[in-house]
């Protein structure tokens, strides 16, 4: 079992252990995550995904995803270049926003693999569900970070841990491909390290962290 968190490289301790799987948390930055030597491999991974039924024209998906639209509208300039991260099979969320007139680009791992698209400049990155399944969330949110434009917004939704009360009958910790859970204080040591000028909650499970307009901290540095 690690002995340092797989985010900042802190020490962790023991969080939670049931039939499945042990759940460590981070002392410093509060991640929390499954032990790793019980992370799906990729073809596991998208065995899984490949049982999602997700479709484009789900109204209730379509719903789902919508919350995300609002909040970025008020963050973004018109014609804006945005960047769906982690699409998946059914780009819904994309289709929405293209409908508002920005320019929408896709990167999946499994499903749209175009790596153009990651050495590209955005004023938005969104990751629907995504930040999750990452299994070395530093170095990709290091990289989508610095894919931002100044004063640029990366908006993420992943329903995020509260205490271990909860946890332990959280749903959203039995997928066996979520690996990492974000309390609302990861995200907030993910922002002073990447030097956002803001981190902005919006509901129960979406977060925004805006660049600065003019970027004066690496995204490399320890804080």
């Amino acid at each position: 079992m690690p002995a340092s968190c797989v985010l900042c490289q802190s020490a962790c301790e023991q969080f939670f252990t049931d039939a499945r799987r042990t759940y460590l948390q981070c002392s410093k930055c509060a991640l929390v995550f499954a032990d790793p030597q019980s992370w799906p491999t990729q073809s596991e991974e998208k065995a899984e995904y490949d049982l999602h039924e997700n479709d484009v024209n789900d109204a209730g998906y379509n719903a789902f995803l919508a919350r995300m639209v609002e909040p970025l509208r008020n963050r973004l300039p018109n014609q804006a270049r945005v960047l769906d991260f982690g699409c998946g099979p059914a780009p819904a969320l994309a289709e929405q926003l293209k409908a508002l007139g920005y320019q929408v680009f896709l990167y999946d791992l499994f499903y749209y693999p175009d790596t153009q698209a990651l050495n590209q400049t955005y004023d938005a990155i969104v990751m629907t569900e995504v930040i999750e399944h990452l299994h070395q969330p530093r170095p990709q949110l290091e990289q989508l970070w610095s894919q931002l434009s100044p004063s640029g917004v990366l908006g993420v939704m992943t329903q995020r841990v509260i205490n271990k009360e909860r946890f332990q009958n959280w749903q959203y910790k039995n997928d066996p491909t979520h690996v990492c859970f974000y309390h609302e204080n990861t995200f907030r040591w993910l922002a002073e390290v990447m030097g956002a000028s803001e981190v902005a909650f919006e509901g129960r499970d979406m977060v925004f962290l805006t660049k600065p307009q003019t970027c004066k901290t690496s995204a490399t540095t320890e804080k």
